[in-house]
């Protein structure tokens, strides 16, 4: 945020998408930027006069729209309380602000080559771990299940897959790579994620993410200095007994079956709580909301009515 008669920056703000975000299409995350933006500045912005610039080009076109989903009508309901504008500003002409707003990975990629540089044993460890693991009967196993046409052997004498050096289970080589790239002098611990986006680039082993989110849980470090970001939790609350059957009902889904011949492969759990009738209805992991409001509605509600209170985790 900048004083327009200055041209001088006032304000910077940024923050990390929400999990449901991460689903918004660009031109919805483009004008949630906007919103947030209005939001935390409305101390300057509100009963002022004020111009937003963005790089979408689109998003100018916004108040003109006709078909609005449900988001964009709450954010247009919302900007009609501001004086503002939106107009078209081309990236190209924006350098700092996409300079600030972009990760650079550059640098990262040169640190983590350099401390395989300084530590060159493990290069040498990974080519003898690859020589006793081709010698064992078992080790090829991983080379099945399609991939074997992938696998090639470069100049070094190392096999690679998809020019990602691969790393056998054979020995503690794969430890001995998750301890580098995360108690390494380059590195401060970084989270699951981080430590896979890392070591991707330059090794592969079946399961990868899987063994890196089990090694990344074990760390004492990590459960030691991790804060908790959440207010302590209250105690528990008995939840009040239903006067009436159906009244108050619980549910769960119940997931990960092998899929029936109607390629049903989860299992929809529903229970009053006063009586413990259950009603198992089969379903779908991919069913959407739609689907299932429907099943809920011909199944539960046209048998007993609407419920007053449904307790569920939250797939939790």
């Amino acid at each position: 945020m900048q004083c327009s008669c200055r041209g001088k920056v006032i304000a910077y703000a940024s923050r990390q998408l929400k999990v449901h975000e991460k689903n918004f299409t660009t031109h919805d995350l483009e004008l949630g930027v906007v919103v947030f933006s209005l939001k935390i500045w409305i101390h300057y912005l509100y009963g002022m006069k004020s111009v937003i610039y963005t790089d979408h080009k689109s998003l100018q076109y916004i108040f003109d729209q006709k078909e609005l989903n449900m988001h964009q009508r709450q954010w247009i309901e919302l900007l009609s309380d501001y004086e503002c504008k939106i107009k078209y500003h081309p990236g190209k002409e924006n350098v700092v602000a996409d300079a600030l707003s972009r990760k650079e990975r550059l640098k990262p990629r040169r640190v983590r080559a350099m401390s395989i540089t300084i530590h060159s044993g493990l290069k040498t460890k990974i080519l003898e771990a690859q020589v006793k693991a081709s010698k064992d009967l078992k080790a090829p196993a991983e080379w099945l299940r399609g991939l074997e046409t992938h696998f090639e052997r470069q100049d070094d004498g190392g096999i690679y897959f998809f020019d990602r050096i691969w790393i056998p289970s054979f020995g503690d080589v794969r430890k001995l790579i998750m301890d580098e790239a995360r108690t390494s002098r380059y590195s401060v611990h970084p989270g699951v994620d981080k430590t896979y986006y890392d070591l991707r680039d330059l090794y592969w082993w079946p399961g990868m993410k899987r063994d890196i989110a089990k090694y990344v849980s074990k760390c004492l470090t990590c459960s030691k200095i991790n804060s908790k970001h959440q207010k302590p939790s209250r105690l528990l609350q008995q939840l009040e007994i239903s006067k009436w059957k159906w009244e108050r009902i619980t549910m769960d889904l119940v997931i990960k079956f092998p899929k029936s011949n109607n390629r049903y492969d989860a299992i929809w759990v529903i229970v009053d709580r006063l009586t413990k009738s259950p009603h198992f209805l089969p379903t779908r992991e991919d069913y959407k909301m739609e689907k299932l409001a429907k099943i809920y509605i011909n199944e539960i509600v046209a048998r007993h009515d609407v419920p007053v209170l449904i307790i569920l985790d939250r797939d939790g």
